[in-house]
Order: structure tokens, then sequence, then C-alpha cells
């Protein structure tokens, strides 16, 4: 394996060094050899890859909007080094035979690790329980679950879920949208809904579901997921669940960070996506919850389509959003370059939590010696218009199109080879 001396960087934001990637593990630079590949890395800041919770990589089913090998390729670019593939593929991932395909794909296309998501229920249709522990015990070792797409709605069901990944220390995630809520639901209910006349999606039918999660996730003793955090109600609720020390975990999407329901007054359908765009005080809300910890991770929930399922009326188009190859420039623009979070902060939300929810042992490390060289190299200073053209997605349904943006990746190394160098893919 080749060996790469990356000069000047500097970990975590922090004062400059060099980092030696060599034998798959950060090593001594004094013990480089002699045949070692040297990267200057001087100006930009050395990350322990990043680790997504919530990709959509469509494989098996929908490889017209994204394939496993596209969506790793996608993963790699954005500095990612895991991805968790949910479970709403075609068929849907709820066997040990389809999530072992799913993760036999990720080991062929070599980018990213591929960690299968599986279903919690039967075809994600909320009836009975899937495999969970043939999934779990299957050689792609599941460890987190998810309907995602839909909610786990029914509580008996959700407590039994918990209890039962109790046994391999596994975790739901739970897409929490009360269904009878948001029954042809098209955007955030608010002024916004209103003046364009839209069926609004309230703020309470998913803070109703995280509610009742918590409160079963405490008194089973189980962990709890939640998924694409996105209103300040729901901040509020997980904050209120870690004081009582229950194992609940969450996440909040890039766009979250960023966007709001104003964007639907363009009717554009590349803003439409599960949960909606809420308002500017939620975004600030889940700005702070992010920056005190209250929300654990950063999670792009990439959600690709096909054109002809985005380039339609509103009420008809997809949900869902591109997000990983520009998960990374989105958080410096909304976390970093407001003094939210540091550069450290990042890779406590981008990396070593995102890993340990997931149960991944050799993700989010320290960039010290004797850890996995999963590393990613970030220009801070580099500015960037988005242009969807030069993804390497299959889709093209990116809402920030024409955007300048912060923050450029500039290598990935997954145990210490290269994915991306130079920007490009290796």
């Amino acid at each position: 394996m080749t060996a790469y001396l990356l000069r000047g960087a500097a970990p975590l934001g922090g004062p400059t060094r060099d980092l030696l990637l060599h034998d798959g593990r950060i090593a001594d630079p004094a013990d480089a050899p002699t045949n070692a590949v040297t990267v200057d890395a001087a100006g930009l800041v050395a990350l322990p890859g990043l680790v997504d919770l919530h990709t959509h990589l469509r494989e098996p089913g929908r490889e017209d909007s994204e394939t496993v090998l596209t969506g790793s390729q996608a993963a790699a670019m954005g500095g990612f080094t895991a991805v968790h593939a949910m479970a709403n593929t075609d068929p849907v991932a709820d066997t040990a035979g389809v999530v072992e395909q799913v993760h036999n794909l990720g080991r062929v296309a070599g980018y990213v690790d591929v960690r299968p998501v599986g279903a919690v229920t039967v075809g994600l249709a909320g009836q009975r329980l899937a495999e969970l522990g043939a999934m779990a015990d299957s050689a792609a070792r599941v460890r987190v679950f998810s309907d995602d797409g839909t909610c786990v709605s029914d509580a008996v069901l959700m407590r039994r879920a918990l209890e039962y990944v109790k046994a391999f220390d596994g975790v739901i995630a739970q897409h929490a949208q009360e269904p009878r809520l948001t029954e042809g639901a098209q955007m955030n209910e608010g002024a916004m809904s209103g003046v364009l006349g839209m069926r609004g999606w309230p703020a309470v039918a998913e803070e109703a579901v995280i509610a009742r999660d918590c409160l079963l996730a405490g008194h089973v003793g189980s962990r709890l997921h939640v998924c694409h955090v996105s209103t300040a109600g729901s901040v509020e609720l997980i904050r209120w669940a870690k004081t009582k020390g229950w194992a609940v975990t969450a996440e909040v999407t890039p766009h979250h960070l960023m966007l709001t329901d104003e964007l639907a007054s363009t009717y554009d359908p590349l803003y439409k996506v599960n949960p909606p765009l809420r308002t500017a005080e939620d975004v600030d809300a889940l700005r702070a919850g992010l920056a005190d910890g209250t929300i654990d991770c950063v999670a792009t929930d990439h959600a690709p389509h096909p054109t002809e399922d985005k380039e339609c009326e509103w009420a008809a188009a997809a949900m869902g959003m591109l997000g990983l190859e520009t998960a990374v420039s989105v958080v410096q623009h909304a976390m970093v370059d407001t003094g939210l979070l540091d550069w450290a902060a990042v890779a406590d939300r981008m990396s070593v939590r995102p890993a340990a929810i997931g149960s991944l042992g050799d993700h989010g490390g320290t960039l010290e010696p004797g850890s996995a060289a999963n590393v990613v190299l970030v220009d801070p200073s580099s500015l960037r218009t988005i242009d969807p053209r030069e993804s390497v997605s299959l889709s093209r349904n990116t809402p920030y199109a024409g955007l300048e943006l912060p923050g450029r990746v500039v290598a990935t190394f997954l145990r210490g080879r290269a994915t991306v160098l130079d920007g490009k893919l290796q």
C-alpha cells in the first residue's frame, strides 16, 4: 500500500504538523518510508474521515437515481469514509440477504465503508418486525435499524423494536412523523403555507412522535436515534430526554441548518423535502442545538432522484435533496464561519459521534499515531459555486445550485488509501 506523508496539515484546525498514513494506520512521520508520496497540506484542515448515518444509495431497485458505486463516490468526494445506507430500497432491506447484498456492493466499490441500515418492519409497512436478529448476525453486522421514509407509528411495535435491539446493542433510528397529522402535507405549516395555499406539515407531527419515543426508550432502557430533526420544539424535547439520562441521540441535516420554508415560494421542487424546510427560528434553534451538543451529529439524508421526479409540479414531485458532496461546505457556512463550532467540534459532530452511534469501531479516530488512517483534508479558504453538472452522483437535485459556498474537500483517505486526491476521484 502506498504511504502518504501529509505535510503541514492542521489537525482539527489546530497547530500544523505532518501526518503519515502507512499500512492503514496513522504513524509517526519520522518513520516515513523513502517512497512515501508527499502531499502538500499547507493551509488544509485535517479531520478524521466523516461518517454519515443517513444516506440513500437507492440500490437495489432505483439504480436510475443512484447506485452503491456512484453514491460511494459522491460520499468520498464529500470527505466521508463511511455511510449508512437506508433500507427503503426495492426490495426493502428487511432481510439478511438484502443487507448482505448492499454490504457486498459497498466492498466491491471500495470508496467508503457501506454499512446497511436494516428495516424495522417488514416492507416498511409498520405491521410486524423485520428480521432484526438475522440482520444483526449477518456478514453486514447491522446495528442501525430504521423505516426512514415512513414512521414506526405503532407505539407497541416501536416498544418491541427497542426491546429487541438491546440484545446486540442496536439502535432504532426513527423517522418522526405522525402520519395522520401530515396526510397530503406539502410543506411546513406556517405563515408561508398559508400565503401559498399549500397544505401544511405541522411541527407537532414531528414533536409528538419524538416525545413518545423518548419516553419509550427511557422505559425499556434502549437506544433511540432521532432522524433529521427539523423543529425548535424537537430540540427542546431531545434536550429534556438527555437530562433524564436516556440513551437518546439525534441528527440534523445540512439543509435544515441553512434553508427555510420561504424557498417554497419559488414552487421549485428542489426544495421539497421530508421533513420540510422550516422557519428561520427553527434553523436558529437547530444550529444552537448542534453547537451545544443536544443534537449529536450532522447526517446528510442524501436523497437522489432522477430528473423526471423533480422537474414537475410541486405536488407530484418526489421529496429529497442531494447532500453528500456539499455537507462540509454547508456546515462550514452555517456553523464554523458563524463561530458556533470550531473544526474540532465539526470532527466530533461529523465523525466521532456518528461513528459511535453506528458502532463503527475503526472510524471517528483521533488523528494520533495508531488510529485508523481514515482522514479528510479540507481547504477552508476555498470558495466554490455549486454546479450540479459537476456532481458524481447520478442525480442532480441539489438545492444549492448556483450558490457560492466555502470549503472544499481536497483529499480523502480510507484506511490509508487515497479515494480522492487533489479534488479528484482515484
